[in-house]
């Protein structure tokens, strides 16, 4: 089994700033590309920022400049740090990340739970 947990959300002002952690656990062989989504209520799920097993990254145009994906490999884990929040930025965040298990070394997408990120004052 695999799992991927998220941590960090919560309600913060708007200009604010928010870390979020995901960590991936279980019968894991590898990780390659690991990526963050989120989900606004009444819309699709969209890409924010995806990072590759060497440390390329990537973001949506939406949060070029504010948003910062990073990993680490030897603790399995992705993290995004968020500042300069805005209000539009509220959703709920997911985690998302390519894993070879030790299973059957097959390659598999897994998807944690989400977190909630609300920007409100």
């Amino acid at each position: 089994q695999v799992q991927l947990v998220e941590s960090g959300g919560g309600l913060v002002q708007p200009g604010g700033s928010l870390r979020l952690s995901c960590a991936a656990s279980g019968s894991i062989f590898s990780i390659y590309a690991m990526s963050w989504y989120r989900q606004a209520p009444g819309k699709q799920r969209e890409l924010v920022a995806h990072i590759s097993k060497g440390g390329d990254t990537n973001y949506a145009d939406f949060v070029k400049g504010r948003l910062t994906i990073s990993r680490d490999n030897a603790k399995n884990t992705v993290s995004l740090q968020m500042n300069t929040l805005k209000p539009e930025d509220t959703a709920v965040y997911y985690c998302n990340a390519q894993i070879v298990r030790t299973t059957d070394f097959l390659l598999a997408n897994y998807w944690g739970q989400g977190t909630q990120v609300t920007v409100s004052s």
